[in-house]
């Protein structure tokens, strides 16, 4: 195909908390890019993943679930979102059957009167879990609003009805050559993905608060060519009490998230890690701007060619 001739973008992925969003863009992109847990509010950056294929380059864009704000970081995670839906060519819109038709307020509000201008294309993801004479009322509730361009049913997690989801977004594609090299999956470092990979640890690990007060930051990441790849990271907790939480008697509790993570690190960089977690009090570092800035939590820059 000319060059000129291809289609791409990027769409963003956007939707109220734990709809499937990051199992969505894993699915489409055949590989793990966005961690994915059972809990709400997993993700709090837009992670970029790109899905090259001979007609288009799709640049999908997770984003955080839309929420009402409580904390400081809960604002970035919505400013977060905000910036993708800004530099969207297409916003993919998506919920499930149990939502009905009306959809969450904070993305009605954003994403409806803000970005209606914009090719809408809704996603009804988890629909392998009702019956279809259930699902076309639903599908043809949102048809007789008009807002959508598009509207598809999929199982994210069952990888069904993905190819149509897939050719409905390149058909709204702009015609553009690629944005990125044909041979990435994403514009995030080893050290972005190594973070997350903790982090989603620490949330299968842990419950109620312990997982959303905490964050990861990565002090050292040395590549031996010979050799583990050292790795050395600080988790970030409000209290001292959450610190004695998640390191655990003996330290065994923050022993089995080094070790659960490690797994999965070197899954993910395909080769040996020495993996060593300290904890660290950041007394209230969800409302604190500095911590912002130290841990990466502030809205990407995208540039579009």
């Amino acid at each position: 195909m000319n060059e000129m001739q291809q289609r791409s973008g990027y769409v963003a992925i956007v939707g109220e908390p734990n709809v499937g969003k990051s199992t969505l863009m894993n699915a489409l992109l055949g590989q793990k890019i966005s961690i994915v847990t059972r809990k709400p509010q997993t993700t709090r950056q837009r992670v970029l993943g790109i899905l090259t294929t001979g007609e288009a380059q799709i640049v999908f864009l997770d984003t955080p679930g839309l929420l009402r704000p409580k904390y400081l970081l809960h604002e970035k995670m919505v400013s977060a979102a905000q910036r993708a839906l800004e530099d969207a060519d297409i916003v993919l819109v998506m919920t499930e059957p149990r939502s009905g038709a009306d959809l969450p307020e904070p993305v009605a509000k954003l994403v409806l009167t803000r970005y209606g201008y914009k090719p809408l294309i809704l996603c009804i993801n988890k629909a392998d879990t009702v019956f279809k004479d259930s699902l076309l009322p639903l599908i043809d509730a949102f048809a007789k609003g008009n807002v959508f361009r598009e509207i598809v049913p999929v199982s994210a997690l069952k990888h069904q009805n993905l190819d149509d989801l897939l050719k409905t977004l390149i058909s709204y594609l702009p015609e553009h050559p690629a944005l990125y090299p044909d041979d990435i999956v994403s514009d995030q470092t080893e050290r972005f993905f190594v973070a997350e990979l903790i982090r989603e640890k620490i949330f299968d690990q842990f419950q109620e608060e312990i997982p959303y007060s905490t964050a990861v930051e990565i002090n050292e990441f040395k590549e031996r060519e010979e050799g583990k790849t050292y790795i050395q990271a600080t988790v970030v907790v409000e209290r001292d009490s959450q610190k004695g939480i998640l390191v655990g008697r003996r330290g065994a509790a923050l022993k089995k998230v080094g070790t659960s993570a490690r797994a999965a690190i070197e899954e993910f960089v395909g080769k040996s890690v020495y993996l060593e977690l300290r904890v660290k009090v950041g007394e209230k570092w969800r409302d604190k701007e500095a911590w912002m800035r130290r841990l990466g939590y502030q809205p990407h820059e995208l540039t579009k060619a």
